[in-house]
């Protein structure tokens, strides 16, 4: 092609998905920033790499292979889900699927099965990306008889002599990866593009539970808004915490819970009982259940408010001395006893 032919940048982002694909994944993940911005520097290494071949410069094929860093559940799947359809929009995959393997999926415990388990997932991911969850499995140098080795070797056959049909992601926890990587210096100098999955913060995740609930279709009440806070606040204290993959846990189970509440308390259906999340169905997780506190609630008042009927309950403790009072403004408590639940050794 002439040097001198202008080429439309806009027309062809279009052409090869590109502004659409970005924007997918920034509605798919929220926060990530840093990681968002890696991976538009990478799309505009290889788009500006489409454009060279328009004006008929050289081609220069970029290193694709990659290292995913970081705690469970901060978007890592999601992410190579995405890369694996803009490199197939740029013409850089034939497929643009994503397989996700681990080392059960590639190592055997016999002589003579590794081979074929790990050729196995290399030929269901050619044409895509194949992401290795906890790459450091693979390798297990105090073991004669393991086997990971192996798997280890084909996979950097393929990362040299078939980069042009497979890309390969391995993931795992930051600092097991080091170790992972001085360890196996030919995986190392294959992978080009680094990149740190920092946690989620607070904030974050309670932006992850809300649009995770609106997606379903459902709401938390204020109560529930409360107790999902102190929820958080607990949870990510204790091990094996997982980000947005254990708020899609809490998420799920509390909608769990809504469905057997409604199904036994309530007898007749209305659209704000099959949406609203109340504070009882996420306080019966068993993260609440040490230190907590349960005393029954009896209606003692009722009025208008803003065209809402709200009704307030009165709770007593077992010396009969008066608690703080809580507000309600579901009709189909009218006339029944509630719980109130308090956590105050939490505090």
């Amino acid at each position: 092609m002439s040097n001198e032919k202008n080429i439309d940048i806009q027309e062809l982002k279009k052409t090869y998905k590109i502004t659409e694909s970005l924007a997918k994944l920034d509605e798919d993940l929220i926060g990530l920033d840093s990681v968002k911005q890696r991976i538009t520097e990478i799309t505009a290494i290889l788009f500006m790499d489409k454009i060279r071949q328009d004006f008929g410069l050289s081609k220069y094929y970029p290193g694709l292979h990659m290292s995913f860093t970081g705690s469970p559940g901060t978007g890592k799947s999601t992410v190579a889900s995405r890369m694996s359809e803009l490199l197939q929009n740029l013409g850089y995959l034939t497929r643009g699927h994503l397989i996700v393997a681990s080392r059960d999926d590639l190592v055997a415990q016999f002589v003579g099965q590794t081979a074929p388990k790990t050729k196995e997932v290399l030929e269901k991911a050619m044409g895509g990306v194949l992401l290795i969850d906890e790459a450091y499995y693979l390798y297990k140098p105090n073991n004669e008889k393991d086997y990971g080795g192996e798997a280890i070797e084909m996979l950097l056959q393929v990362m040299e002599n078939k980069r042009t049909d497979l890309v390969l992601i391995f993931a795992g926890y930051s600092e097991p990866m080091k170790t992972f990587y001085r360890s196996n210096p030919g995986l190392s100098s294959r992978v080009a593009h680094h990149i740190d999955f920092p946690d989620y913060s607070r904030e974050e995740l309670i932006q992850i539970a809300q649009k995770l609930f609106q997606e379903r279709q459902y709401q938390m009440t204020f109560y529930a808004q409360e107790v999902f806070i102190k929820y958080l606040d607990l949870r990510r204290q204790l091990p094996l915490f997982a980000n947005a993959r254990s708020i899609k846990n809490i998420v799920n189970r509390a909608c769990f819970r809504l469905a057997s509440r409604v199904m036994t308390q309530t007898s007749t259906f209305t659209y704000k009982s099959l949406i609203d999340i109340n504070a009882s169905d996420l306080i019966l997780s068993t993260l609440f259940l040490k230190g907590l506190r349960i005393f029954p609630m009896t209606k003692i008042k009722s009025f208008e408010e803003n065209g809402e009927n709200r009704y307030i309950f009165q709770a007593f403790n077992s010396a009969n001395t008066t608690l703080d009072a809580e507000s309600y403004f579901d009709s189909n408590t009218v006339g029944k006893q509630l719980p109130l639940f308090t956590w105050k050794s939490f505090v």
